[in-house]
């Protein structure tokens, strides 16, 4: 019982670091505004720059999306009858790695001014803002409450536990050759009846989510892209078997998938919630969700190419002769601040 109340605990409580990394999009969103309006570059505002519209648009859509599957998340979470686990760890992944981004981006927009600390600039006479502290502390996030690494392979492990319950045994070296042939007979029964359900789906009626209005698009997108990521998991099982579980990279890329299919769930159904709260401004919130949606939807294109087309088998391989010190002679010319008897530090 002392377990089951942690990690419910842990549930709820991981939901205030993507809470954090909103709220720090947002202003992060208020920050380009107004530099983008203030600072003019070649005759006009660096804002008008398409590079720098660029990454205003990027911040834009993120801090709505960020804010968007914190508010799903919570009311999930308030209503005391769901099973958060895989919704608060979605949250604080996708927000502390956008998040990041977000910071990053903020600070190359405000250029020299944004590694400048706020002390630093409140002495000339600016506006204090605390571009570069934010840029520190936002990058502990993707570390403590489960590194990125490790919110992978807890999410992936939940996204195969099904698979590992149905055809387990059959990818097991040390299983009987007579409970494999069992475990084969169940498993065909339950993929001869699972496989066939994510071929159609609400996705392909354009008539479906319609109450969702222009938006509705982006959700039929999300079940569609839902079904293809079940199958995509169920390929990866099916081609490496039990190795699938050291091919950390392939299921980073699933777990990101589902990420950005549930922000982008989450942005469609925020925006309509705000739009009934405050119909003064529903189309912006539209405009915001559409934003985000838009910009997800490209990346979700991406992470599923690179499930199948990618260098990872060659980057293992050089990295491990790294290890295996091939490459030492490339580190002879450095000087080591941390060496043994080294003052540089000080």
């Amino acid at each position: 019982m002392g377990l089951k109340i942690a990690l419910t605990t842990l549930n709820t409580g991981r939901l205030s670091l993507p809470a954090i990394c909103a709220s720090q999009a947002k202003y992060c969103l208020k920050i380009v505004r107004e530099w983008g309006n203030e600072r003019v570059q070649w005759g006009v505002p660096v804002g008008k720059h398409d590079a720098i519209a660029q990454k205003t648009a990027f911040i834009a859509g993120t801090a709505f999306g960020l804010e968007a599957m914190l508010d799903v998340a919570s009311r999930l979470a308030d209503e005391k009858r769901n099973d958060i686990r895989i919704e608060a760890a979605l949250a604080k992944l996708f927000g502390s790695e956008m998040g990041w981004q977000v910071v990053d981006e903020m600070v190359q927009v405000r250029g020299g001014r944004g590694y400048e600390t706020a002390e630093s600039l409140k002495a000339r006479g600016e506006k204090p803002i605390p571009a570069e502290q934010m840029l520190r502390d936002m990058r502990i996030n993707r570390i403590f409450e489960g590194s990125t690494e490790i919110m992978h392979l807890l999410i992936a492990r939940e996204a195969v536990d099904q698979h590992l319950q149905v055809a387990g045994d059959i990818i097991e070296p040390d299983v009987a050759l007579g409970d494999k042939a069992k475990t084969a007979v169940q498993a065909g029964g339950f993929y001869a009846k699972w496989l066939p359900k994510l071929a159609v789906g609400q996705g392909t009626k354009p008539t479906s989510y319609t109450e969702f209005g222009s938006l509705g698009e982006h959700l039929r997108f999300a079940e569609r892209n839902c079904r293809k990521l079940a199958r995509s998991t169920f390929y990866g099982m099916s081609r490496w078997q039990g190795k699938l579980e050291k091919k950390q990279t392939f299921l980073g890329r699933i777990v990101d998938i589902g990420a950005e299919l549930f922000a982008i769930a989450s942005a469609v159904v925020y925006a309509q919630t705000l739009q009934q709260e405050d119909p003064a401004n529903a189309s912006q919130y539209a405009e915001l969700a559409e934003l985000f949606c838009v910009q997800s939807r490209r990346r979700v294109d991406r992470l599923f190419h690179d499930l199948w087309f990618n260098d990872d088998a060659d980057n293992y391989d050089a990295a491990m002769k790294v290890l295996d010190g091939r490459y030492t002679f490339f580190e002879s010319d450095i000087i080591d601040p941390a060496g043994e008897g080294s003052s540089l530090i000080e």
